[in-house]
């Protein structure tokens, strides 16, 4: 199977009156099948405008974006919608495509008993913890079958405690659904503990280093204690200062 995902040369400029901002200058990332990538920075490097171009939601100005097959994006916010109940976000997709539910009604059904959250399918947002909120976002963006995912921070709005649960979670969810991952995150042990291959991004909107995570799979947040795991943590640090 080829790379669901290869980034040439990408490049993106913003015009705000006479001045261009250069947010993004010849980036160059592949995403192989299976592989799990992150792309990390500090705010104002081009993560989000990164993930939006491959998402479709904007146009590069310069370079090209090949997919193999489709992607599902999940922004920022979850946007559940707060008038439909759990099982009938996880539906949405489907009801686009006009898909008929009574034929993804047990593919939902079997994936939130998979995950031990059959409880919540008549909740409505509003009463779900944030980090549930979050699992249900994900589950939405998995559910589309789409060979890779697209993720914008997911875990960004949620407590310390909650986000390394729901690092391993994610984790689980990838390995079931058999998918690629292309990741934004400013969090070096997030990226460290989800990843692959890391590629870290330049203020000016360049990829400073691409690098492969030496730590085995399946992977526990132990491995975060290792030699290599600390070595590469100080490693990623000193490339963002």
């Amino acid at each position: 199977m080829s790379a669901p995902l290869v980034v040439s040369d990408l490049g993106k400029i913003y015009e705000a009156g006479d001045k261009k901002i250069h947010a993004l200058s010849g980036i160059n990332l592949e995403v192989n099948a299976g592989e799990f990538v992150s792309v990390i920075g500090q705010n104002g490097s081009g993560k989000s405008t990164l993930l939006k171009i491959v998402a479709g939601v904007i146009a590069p100005t310069s370079g090209n974006v090949a997919l193999d097959g489709t992607a599902s994006y999940m922004p920022q916010d979850h946007a559940l919608l707060p008038w439909r109940t759990v099982e009938e976000n996880l539906l949405l997709p489907s009801d686009i495509r006009n898909i008929p539910r009574e034929s993804m009604r047990k593919k939902v059904g079997d994936l939130l008993a998979e995950f031990s959250m059959s409880e919540y399918a008549g909740l409505y947002p509003a009463s779900l913890s944030g980090g549930m909120r979050q699992k249900i976002a994900l589950l939405r963006t998995a559910l589309q079958d789409h060979p890779l995912l697209l993720l914008d921070e997911p875990f960004a709005p949620i407590d310390a405690i909650t986000r390394l649960e729901m690092q391993s979670w994610l984790l689980s969810l990838v390995g079931k659904m058999h998918s690629s991952v292309l990741l934004i995150t400013h969090d070096i042990r997030e990226a460290i503990f989800l990843s692959d291959t890391i590629y870290v991004l330049g203020r000016a909107g360049t990829i400073k280093e691409k690098i492969a995570v030496p730590l085995p799979r399946p992977r526990t947040h132990e491995h975060l204690q290792t030699p290599e795991a600390l070595a590469l943590e100080k490693k990623l640090f000193t490339l963002l200062v």
